[in-house]
């Protein structure tokens, strides 16, 4: 699930390496997401079923478009925290704009 968040945010800091800070924190972030409100995108996806966190959902939807912004920023500002990254974001609502953009033309 981490998989192209973890290295979307590696790439765009420019990060020499993905280290276990970086790792820790794309997980964390993934398990906050699940425990959050589904989106309506998420729901549209399993035909209208009303999921929620629980024992039948504990890790967010592929589909969830918050997943695109979410788990890139945790993994951004912990690859800058720990000092292997070679590009500081410094503005990240405009950070999270950029990504969000990237999905704008699909049915999220």
């Amino acid at each position: 699930m981490c998989f192209p968040f973890l290295f979307r945010a590696a790439l765009d800091v420019r990060a020499t390496c993905i280290n276990e800070h970086m790792k820790m924190k794309c997980a964390i972030a993934l398990a906050e997401m699940a425990r959050k409100p589904v989106s309506d995108v998420v729901k549209r996806a399993y035909n209208g079923l009303d999921v929620e966190f629980g024992r039948e959902y504990i890790i967010p939807s592929i589909f969830d478009p918050n997943l695109l912004s979410t788990i890139p920023i945790a993994v951004a500002k912990a690859a800058m925290e720990s000092g292997v990254a070679r590009k500081e974001i410094k503005d990240w609502d405009e950070y999270k704009f950029e990504l969000k953009s990237r999905v704008m033309h699909t049915h999220f």
